[in-house]
């Protein structure tokens, strides 16, 4: 055997990982000793993002805010320590991509330089079977619940795409509330070679058809994209699929392309609240703001014009947020509206600490809702994405 080739045991492995009786548990366990990885257990992160889950039902969960588990979390870092029964633990975080998926937790006598090298290698394959798993495997998903979910935000959720996407070019990324209650609200981002594709829809009321309103809009738009249509098709396709299946529901959204290379952000406003500009740490006021189009369900022939699309050029580091008002419309507890003056300064105050694009919108929405005299109004979703081309 060569240097390069794996080892027998992780062979063994891999060409019986399709074996049905196979659990997450027990397929991380023989990958950890394939690896030689004295003992390990893997934590997912809660829909919500506050709790890290063991999948070893015998472990306890761990806070993502005050502990060493949630900082491997929290900023994308290995971090390690003495454990509480003795030796050592390493904790490195799960990776899909962009996507955060949880940690993964390395116990051993000591640590060494070989040991955590094995265990970013062990990371990186449970972060492969986590995504494979969890489209078929409920005890996966049910692991990351901490309370039922209502129908239409199941509905939902079966729509979206990972909270986190991107690569050295961009960053996406998205949260929604209240988690286990949306019922019109979502959003869709996918990369393509030269372009970052993102919408954010809201649609009219919070039921079971308010989130099918908004099923068939992503639908509609993922159909348009895949087939190469630009953003008005995009815009008439949904139009047509709302006024063919679902007549009297509309939806307000956001469409728009980011090209990776050179910054060109072009985007459509169909009765939806204005995209924000961060720039330099500061909010350029009105910089996306553009006469909106009616919302997305209107026909051509009850619309007062064609519906426009707008363009404009970022700069590297910019940030742009799309959201809905649930968010800036939700109350604080002493009554007042978060705002968007508030939105866009706890942005730039995470911006200036550092802090990654995902771990911002985490600790905002949190913000809101814990400070909040009551549960929200009305769902609330934030997406941000984030231009940083390599040497520029």
């Amino acid at each position: 055997m060569s240097t390069s080739d794996p080892p027998s045991g992780l062979v063994d492995f891999l060409a019986d990982r399709d074996n049905a009786v196979l659990d997450l548990s027990t397929a991380v366990a023989r990958c950890a000793s394939a690896l030689g990885v004295p003992e390990a257990t893997v934590y997912l992160v809660d829909l919500q993002q506050r709790l890290l889950v063991p999948l070893d039902e015998s472990a306890a969960a761990v806070a993502v805010d005050g502990s060493a588990a949630g900082w491997a979390y929290r900023t994308l870092s290995l971090r390690a320590g003495e454990s509480a029964t003795g030796g050592m633990t390493a904790w490195l975080p799960l990776l899909d991509g962009a996507e955060r998926l949880g940690v993964l937790a390395v116990h051993a006598p000591y640590l060494d330089a070989a040991l955590l090298r094995r265990g970013r290698a062990l990371a990186a394959l449970a972060a492969m079977m986590i995504t494979s798993k969890r489209a078929y495997k409920d005890n996966v998903v049910q692991c990351t619940r901490a309370e039922p979910m209502r129908l239409p935000a199941e509905m939902l959720r079966a729509f979206l795409p990972p909270r986190t996407i991107g690569n050295h070019h961009v960053i996406s990324t998205a949260v929604l509330e209240p988690a286990y209650e949306i019922g019109g609200d979502a959003f869709d981002h996918c990369l393509t070679r030269t372009a970052l594709h993102a919408t954010i829809v809201d649609a009219m009321g919070h039921n079971l058809l308010s989130g099918l309103t908004t099923a068939v809009a992503l639908a509609a738009c993922r159909n348009g994209r895949r087939t190469g249509s630009d953003l008005p098709e995009l815009m008439e396709a949904v139009d047509a699929a709302l006024g063919q299946w679902l007549p009297d529901q509309f939806c307000t959204g956001v469409l728009l392309r980011l090209d990776l290379a050179s910054g060109a952000l072009r985007w459509s406003n169909c009765g939806h609240p204005a995209p924000l500009l961060i720039r330099g740490n500061r909010l350029v006021e009105g910089a996306l703001e553009r006469e909106p189009d009616s919302p997305m369900g209107f026909s051509a022939s009850f619309r007062s014009a064609e519906r426009q699309v707008h363009e404009t050029a970022l700069e590297p580091g910019d940030r742009v947020l799309l959201y809905t008002d649930g968010l800036t419309e939700a109350r604080l507890a002493d009554g007042t509206e978060f705002g968007l003056e508030r939105f866009a300064d706890s942005v730039i105050r995470a911006s200036t600490a550092g802090e990654v694009a995902p771990e911002t919108l985490r600790r905002l929405i949190h913000s809101v809702l814990d400070t909040q005299s009551q549960s929200l109004r009305d769902d609330a979703t934030i997406l941000m994405i984030e231009w940083q081309p390599p040497g520029r």
